[in-house]
Order: C-alpha cells, then sequence, then structure tokens
C-alpha cells in the first residue's frame, strides 16, 4: 500500500492537495491513537503494523505534498502576481517552506520510535513526542487550507491548476 494520491483520480490540484491534507490529519489522529492502545495493548502486531503504516504514509507523503507545494503551487502564485505587489505571496510561501522544514525536522525526530515500534522493539511511544509532531502539522494545513488554498483558486488560471495537478500525478507515478 503506497499512501499517495492514485494517479487516475480526478479533480484540480487545489481537490489534490486538500486530499493530501485530509490524509495527514487522518494519520495524526491515527498517531495519537496508537500512544493510548500501546499504553492498554503494548507493542502486539496491531501496534507493529499500525506504526510501520503510519512511517511509509509519512515517508512518501510529506516530502511529497511539500514538494508539490514548492516546487508547482508556490512559483505559479508568484508568477500569477506578475507585474504586480507579490509580497504577501512571497511570503506566505517563505514561512510556509519554513514550515515545511520544522515539520520534516520532527518527523525524523518521531521516526525511529515508530520503526522500533514496528519490528516489535519498542513498546512505548511519548505522547509529548507525537503532540510536538501532530499539533504543529493540523496547525499547518488549516493555515493552507485557510489561506493558500483560498488564494490560489482566486489566483490561478484553470489551465494552470490542471498543470499543477498533472505535475503532481506525474511526480507520484514516477
Amino acid at each position: 500500500m503506497t499512501p499517495s494520491i492514485d494517479t487516475t483520480e480526478e479533480g484540480d490540484a487545489l481537490a489534490l492537495l486538500s486530499a493530501c491534507h485530509a490524509r495527514i490529519v487522518r494519520q495524526c489522529a491515527t498517531l495519537r491513537r496508537l500512544v493510548l492502545y500501546l499504553g492498554e495493548c503494548g507493542c502486539d502486531s496491531q501496534a507493529q503494523l499500525v506504526a510501520a503504516t503510519v512511517v511509509r504514509f509519512f515517508d512518501t507523503e510529506l516530502a511529497g505534498l511539500h514538494a508539490d507545494e514548492e516546487r508547482l503551487l508556490f512559483p505559479a502564485l508568484i508568477e500569477s502576481m506578475a507585474g504586480s505587489d507579490a509580497v504577501c505571496i512571497h511570503d506566505l510561501g517563505h514561512g510556509l517552506a519554513l514550515e515545511h522544514r520544522a515539520l520534516e525536522d520532527k518527523w525524523r525526530a518521531l521516526r525511529p520510535s515508530l520503526l522500533d515500534i514496528s519490528v516489535g522493539q519498542g513498546s512505548a511511544l511519548a505522547a509529548a513526542d507525537v503532540e510536538s509532531f501532530a499539533e504543529p502539522y493540523l496547525r499547518h494545513i488549516a493555515r493552507e487550507e485557510s489561506e493558500l488554498l483560498p488564494m490560489a483558486a482566486r489566483l490561478l488560471a484553470d489551465d494552470e491548476l490542471e498543470r499543477i495537478a498533472r505535475g503532481m500525478r506525474e511526480r507520484r507515478s514516477g
């Protein structure tokens, strides 16, 4: 199971990005439930499977989503503002890219515990560690859903959104 966008999935780039966000929200909820499960049941086969699935998901989706936004969406938004003041778009894109790097660092810190659990070598997952990853990620997604995607919907033409969606699908299928 590869947790990425199905290349046959229809929809524009913003719908595809929003769907990625929704999958990340679900995985953050799974991480929170895993903390509780481990405390109650230990590192059984179910916990190992869940941990392995979460690792595969974030190893794939985290970098892919960030790349889609930074290499496809942000430049298209900046280009759409050619000839006018694009400072707010530059600032938003730069700020979101910095958040991406911080989230990737938080994932790298959490990942070893999940890998240990996935192979039955660990049985504890600190709620504080999960929250230090999940909470900022959920805030980041809320910001993108409330600021970035509506801005893109207003500023980008349908053909540009389709070009971005095509780039997203091609990268995931390659």
